[in-house]
């Protein structure tokens, strides 16, 4: 049985979460090769400015465990998470962040803050980055430009 690829599931919430107006933005979190959570960005949606694609998927990953922890999940998230879900995604103790895109402006694994790298972070996914990146890229650059 092929492995489900879970990063195409996040650039279809991406896809999904454009078409609602939101920026395009998709995760999934996934335990043992099972989907525990798919999400995109649901911000205007919600009208919660927390409702990012990250945080929904944790939420609804600890729903389905029970749990306040996602020890064992990995996360699949279109563009490099800001500081609010890279706490998010630590505070969860998720296990792998996959991420597609950088993000120069908003992001904080590998650019602004560098969170997971702060002696105040208590627990640090393994962090594997651009996955699919020129397709979530695309994606960044397609929706702005449509708005500029």
């Amino acid at each position: 049985m092929p492995r489900p690829n879970f990063m195409e599931m996040a650039l279809a919430q991406a896809e999904l979460a454009a078409a609602r107006g939101e920026v395009p933005v998709g995760a999934v979190i996934s335990k043992d090769d099972q989907m525990l959570a798919v999400a995109g960005n649901e911000t205007i949606l919600r009208s919660d400015p927390t409702a990012h694609a990250e945080i929904v998927a944790i939420r609804l990953a600890c729903e389905a465990l029970g749990s306040q922890r996602l020890t064992g999940c990995d996360l699949y998230v279109t563009l490099e998470p800001c500081a609010m879900c890279a706490a998010a995604i630590s505070f969860a103790r998720i296990r792998r962040l996959y991420y597609g895109a950088s993000d120069e402006k908003g992001g904080a694994v590998e650019n602004g803050p560098r969170f997971y790298t702060q002696p105040t972070c208590h627990s640090a996914p393994d962090v594997y980055s651009g996955i699919a990146e020129s397709v979530s890229a695309t994606l960044m650059k397609r929706f702005f430009g449509d708005r500029r």
